[in-house]
């Protein structure tokens, strides 16, 4: 494998890779549920965090990556909302890597539906060691698999969210962790986290009923049992959060228009 030329990380504003062609990477496709909606039948953030793991999965599983290489974590999730999936509806989901280097990539997931719905999302996603929980080399036949959309093969990682979060303020929110919060490493699972999100998003409906990007960086997990504060701010038309536990920022998740 011939590594690309190297380039510099995305920012926040920048656009996502193209589409490959026409039969390259992963498609399937299911029914929107009741339980993935807002009152207003659009598809939550929480919703659509859920999809990205379950097509990420069936697309392990389609592939020999579901043996070798099974475990992986995400360390961003960037979500454009062009025009929102809304309930009731099918959509089509195809997935693919949009670049690479031999122990993370990033994954693009492309969602439509019949009745005009566009988003467009993609994860950094980092191969771990099932022995020892440290990011570790994707197998010789993921990276030959993944090689296939991208020519970009020296991914880098850069925060887009460097946003120092604001002092303690009597506005800051408990976030009580659930049981079904919790996934199989004792981690909050990747689609809890946008319910803080969603929650705060309860009184800025207009940055949902316009097209938006949001986006989360995981810093590092939070464990069941922990106690977590919502910091955040409202600027400039953006919301953005902080995930805090005993001081120290966890989570950053920000959401803004896009023109």
């Amino acid at each position: 494998m011939v590594d690309g030329a190297g380039t510099e990380p995305l920012g926040f504003d920048d656009a996502l890779a193209p589409a490959p062609p026409a039969g390259e990477g992963f498609e399937t496709g299911w029914t929107v549920r009741t339980g993935d909606v807002d009152p207003g039948n659009r598809l939550r953030f929480d919703g659509i965090a859920r999809y990205l793991q379950d097509i990420g999965s069936d697309n392990l599983d389609a592939t020999p990556l579901g043996v070798t290489d099974p475990f992986w974590i995400v360390r961003r999730t960037v979500i454009d909302v062009h025009r929102p999936v809304e309930f009731p509806d099918r959509v089509q989901m195809r997935r693919w890597c949009s670049s690479m280097s031999t122990r993370w990539s990033n994954m693009r997931v492309q969602i439509t539906s019949d009745k005009g719905a566009s988003i467009e999302t993609e994860g950094f996603w980092i191969n771990i060691s099932a022995t020892t929980g440290m990011p570790t080399r994707i197998s010789d036949e993921a990276l030959e698999l993944l090689a296939r959309t991208t020519e970009q093969h020296r991914l880098r990682w850069k925060p887009w969210l460097t946003e120092p979060a604001p002092a303690p303020s009597h506005t800051d929110i408990h976030f009580p962790l659930r049981a079904t919060d919790i996934d199989s490493f004792n981690h909050v699972n990747n689609a809890a986290y946008w319910h803080a999100v969603e929650e705060l998003l309860v009184d800025q409906r207009p940055l949902v009923t316009a097209p938006h990007r949001a986006v989360i960086e995981y810093l590092s997990p939070v464990l069941g049992g922990e106690h977590v504060t919502i910091r955040h701010r409202y600027d400039e038309g953006a919301l953005t959060l902080w995930f805090v536990v005993d001081g120290a920022v966890r989570s950053v998740a920000k959401v803004a228009p896009r023109a």
